[in-house]
């Protein structure tokens, strides 16, 4: 299994779309390439989802491969295959990044996102979103607000506990 994303970064977004990709995401990307090696540019895709996205996702090969699998496994023709088709292999595009480290976002991907000189980069595990800073903060405020009956100054990972309790038949 490859390495995992963690953290965030805001970078700078050049007049040409070019955003440095922060060295421990690199890191990432390279270990979940099966084809990359050194002096390679590292492959990846990055989804941009239907018109109500704010967020552009970069997946690691490993990841796209994976969602692939689990897409082709779904009934030919069912509504959710369908779905899914549509967002991760038809509002998607392959991408790499460049030997100073830099990725290329076209510009009608900045203008679905309303990207202009800065970028912030939010780890989800096998993925990287990319928001305009504005929108980042807007879906911050979103996600505190959705968050489960949890106390002010409780353990976030308290959820963990409730998920296994849920999931574990015969206890109690």
């Amino acid at each position: 299994m490859a390495r995992r994303f963690r953290g965030s970064e805001e970078v700078r977004v050049d007049a040409k779309g070019r955003v440095s990709i922060p060295a421990k995401f690199r890191r990432v990307f390279e270990s979940a390439d099966p084809e990359w090696e050194t002096g390679k540019r590292p492959q990846l895709v990055i989804v941009f989802g239907t018109r109500d996205w704010k967020y552009l996702q970069l997946f690691t090969i490993e990841a796209i491969e994976e969602i692939d699998e689990r897409i082709s496994r779904l009934d030919r023709g069912s509504p959710s295959r369908n779905y899914l088709e549509h967002i991760y292999q038809g509002h998607s595009e392959e991408a790499e990044i460049d030997g100073d480290g830099r990725l290329v976002l076209p510009q009608k991907l900045r203008d679905k996102i309303g990207l202009t000189d800065s970028a912030v980069f939010i780890s989800g595990g096998d993925n990287l979103k990319v928001w305009s800073p504005a929108a980042y903060e807007e879906e911050e405020r979103a996600i505190e607000a959705r968050v489960p009956e949890l106390e002010p100054g409780a353990d976030p990972l308290s959820l963990l506990s409730q998920q296994v309790a849920a999931s574990s038949p015969g206890q109690g």
